[in-house]
């Protein structure tokens, strides 16, 4: 399943192994955004341990749409992390939401339906 190698993937750009230009591909709509501001403010960075994924869960809420969530360790640590993945017309997975425990990243006017 696409979870397990995009939580490895959004775990690299959030611990700061990656550079979030990385995911470009494999984001749409405002989850490139999210994941710029969530990596800007290095919550997964750490001096110690470096942060591996746990345990990973998922649910379909309809077919080509997958939310899914992460349990991220990092040494005695444990923080949480949400996903979402649309499949898109060309069949390729992308991350559309990306979400840690903690601060969320501003709405803007563009969001609102």
């Amino acid at each position: 399943m696409a979870t397990d190698l995009f939580a490895d993937r959004l775990l690299a750009v959030l611990s700061g192994q990656r550079p979030v230009h990385w995911m470009l591909r494999h984001t749409a709509g405002r989850a490139y955004d999210e994941l710029a501001w969530l990596a800007e403010r290095g919550t997964l960075r750490t001096r110690g341990a470096r942060p591996v994924v746990r345990d990973i869960g998922y649910y379909e809420p309809r077919p080509g749409a997958v939310e899914a969530f992460a349990r991220i360790g990092a040494g005695d640590q444990l923080r949480a992390m949400a996903f979402r993945l649309e499949q898109g017309r060309d069949r390729r997975w992308r991350c559309t939401a990306v979400e840690l425990g903690g601060p969320r990243m501003p709405r803007t006017r563009d969001d609102l339906p």
